[in-house]
Parts: C-alpha cells; sequence; structure tokens
C-alpha cells in the first residue's frame, strides 16, 4: 500500500528534476557559461530535495516544521515559475512547455497526499479489527432486519386468523338470530291462530286449572335480574329473655362456661344481641 503513494512521488519529483535542470541550462545558457547554468538548475534542484529530505525525516519521527515546509514549496514554486518564464520566451513550443511547468508543484503535491497517508495508516491488526466491527454491524442489522420481517408476518398471519374467526361468529350469529326470529314467528303464528290456541287452551286447562283463554308466549329479550329477598330482622330479646339463654348457655357444661365460649355457642345457636348487652347479661347471671 505504501508503494502506491511514494512511486508515484518519487517519479514525479525525479522528471521535474530534470526537467527544472535541462529548462535552466537551455535558457541560460546563451546568457551565461553553460557550467554556470548547470550550477543554477542544480541549485534550484538541490535546494528543493534537501528540503524535501528534511520534511521526510521529520514526517519519520512524527514531527512538523512549518519553515521547512514553506522552504520546501518556495523552491517548488521558484521551479514552476522558471518553466512558465522559459516556456513565455520561447518561440517554439510554448504550449507544450507549459503544459508540463506544473510538474514541481505536483510533485509537492504528491509528497503531501502521501504524507498524509503515513499519518492515517493502520496496520493490519487494526484493519482486521475495523473489518471485523463492520462486518458484526452488518450481521447485527441483517438479522434484527429478519426479526422484524418475520415479526410482522406473524402479526399478519394472527390479524388474519382472527378477522377470520370473527367473521365466522358472526356468521353463527347471523343464523343463530335468523333460526330463532324463524322459530318465534311460528310460535306467533301458533299463538294467533284461532284453532291452534283453543287447542293449546283445551291441553293445559286440564294441568293447570284457570288458565288464561289465550296463551301468552315467554319473555324473548333482556331481562332484570331479580334482586335478594332481604329476610325480616329477628325481634330484640328483652333483657329478661337475654338473661335467661345466657345462663341456660353458661351453666350447660360444668365447670360453668367462659364468656367467650358462652358468646361463640349463643351466636352459634343463632340468637344476635350486641357484644355490650351480652357482656351486662353474663355479669348479671354471674355475679
Amino acid at each position: 500500500m505504501r508503494a502506491k503513494t511514494v512511486l508515484p512521488a518519487v517519479a514525479m519529483t525525479a522528471v521535474s528534476m530534470v526537467l527544472t535542470l535541462a529548462v535552466v541550462v537551455m535558457w541560460l545558457g546563451t546568457a551565461v557559461p553553460w557550467p554556470v547554468a548547470v550550477v543554477v538548475g542544480l541549485g534550484i534542484d538541490g535546494g528543493w530535495l534537501a528540503t524535501l529530505a528534511y520534511e521526510r525525516r521529520l514526517a519519520a519521527q512524527g514531527d512538523h516544521n512549518a519553515a521547512v515546509t514553506a522552504v520546501g514549496w518556495s523552491f517548488g514554486i521558484l521551479a514552476a515559475g522558471v518553466l512558465v518564464a522559459h516556456a513565455l520566451t520561447v518561440d517554439y513550443s510554448a504550449g507544450a512547455w507549459l503544459a508540463v511547468a506544473w510538474l514541481p508543484i505536483a510533485a509537492k503535491a504528491l509528497w503531501l497526499v502521501h504524507g498524509l497517508w503515513e499519518r492515517t495508516a493502520l496496520t493490519p491488526v487494526a484493519l482486521d479489527a475495523i473489518r471485523g466491527i463492520q462486518q458484526e454491524a452488518r450481521d447485527e442489522a441483517a438479522v434484527a432486519r429478519a426479526r422484524l420481517r418475520a415479526e410482522a408476518a406473524t402479526e399478519e398471519t394472527r390479524l388474519t386468523a382472527v378477522t377470520e374467526a370473527g367473521a365466522r361468529i358472526a356468521r353463527v350469529q347471523a343464523r343463530t338470530a335468523q333460526t330463532l326470529s324463524a322459530a318465534w314467528s311460528t310460535l306467533e303464528t301458533a299463538r294467533a291462530g284461532e284453532e291452534t290456541g283453543r287447542a293449546l287452551t283445551s291441553v293445559t286447562a286440564r294441568v293447570t286449572p284457570g288458565v288464561t283463554p289465550r296463551w301468552e308466549l315467554p319473555v324473548w329479550g333482556p331481562t332484570e335480574p331479580v334482586g335478594s329477598r332481604s329476610l325480616d330482622a329477628a325481634p330484640a330479646l328483652t333483657d329478661d329473655a337475654l338473661d335467661v339463654i345466657v345462663d341456660e348457655i353458661r351453666t350447660s357444661e360444668t365447670p360453668a362456661l367462659s364468656y367467650r365460649e358462652m358468646a361463640t355457642r349463643f351466636r352459634a345457636a343463632g340468637h344476635s344481641a350486641s357484644e355490650v348487652r351480652l357482656r351486662a347479661a353474663w355479669k348479671r347471671v354471674a355475679a
């Protein structure tokens, strides 16, 4: 993976340095001796390469220097400026020279991309861990989607079954109501018929004397619940009667019963008296 970013940067740097040196020699060779032009070209390329090497050393140490970066970009802009100036002064193939004038800037940009790649590069172990996490998340999402689809299908099946059962119940109720209506109509016809009424009266008169000549239909419809019959309250016992009952229960065994045992048997026998009256009667008979 490292070669994918460093090789293009190295190739672009080499092409840019060779092109800069050639342009400087051709451009300045007519005005100064060619050794001087070679020195100027090598100076531009050497400064560019030196700052690049120092930047790479700092990057390997995890450091960064803005001044060195600025100097490196200055050399790159200078080399690009030389190429542009040469392209503007030549009488032939000016477009072609301008087309390659961006190579020094492109080389610096490629080294910048390579530095960004190095700062964000991960080890194979970390990449495997990330891939595992992503795969686990995809698996969980797929399982959740399958669960939701299954629950939706189950709910749809349940609703369909409930709807069908409700429809069947409604049909049964409709048929039952129709049958009851027909039976009631038959009973009404039988009751309203003159001959049928006399026949029913003659049949029921021997069983139930004093039956009305007209046979009434039973009530069909809502009925009201019959309230529970309230029992008439028993009359309260007089003090004398209460004393007699308490004394009989108390002396029914030997030795005499305690008050608690007497009270229990008193109420079990169906008698009714308040606790205050019962205790007063106990005190009177036990005195």
